[in-house]
């Protein structure tokens, strides 16, 4: 078997073109978020580990349309509960 070769789980997988931010809404949304906190143009390495927190901690209790107005930090713990159940 080729060390390249994947096993079958049912998982589709979408590509999208580059440079049509369109097919990537949540992804745009999130980086648009994220550039609150770190400008387009500033190399990462001039943040400060603080700031990077910050913008993590804010980004995770921040509610989503997409998770039913539920936070990425409530939709986790959700998960956690359900897999150790």
């Amino acid at each position: 078997m080729p060390t390249h070769a994947v096993k079958d789980v049912g998982t589709e997988i979408y590509f999208t073109h580059p440079y049509s931010s369109f097919e990537r809404g949540t992804n745009e949304r999130h980086n648009g978020l994220i550039r609150r906190f770190i400008p387009k143009g500033k190399a990462i390495t001039f943040v400060s580990d603080d700031t990077i927190t910050y913008a993590e901690q804010w980004g995770n209790q921040l509610p989503r349309k997409i998770l039913d107005d539920r936070t990425p930090e409530e939709c986790f713990q959700e998960e956690l509960s359900r897999l150790s159940a």
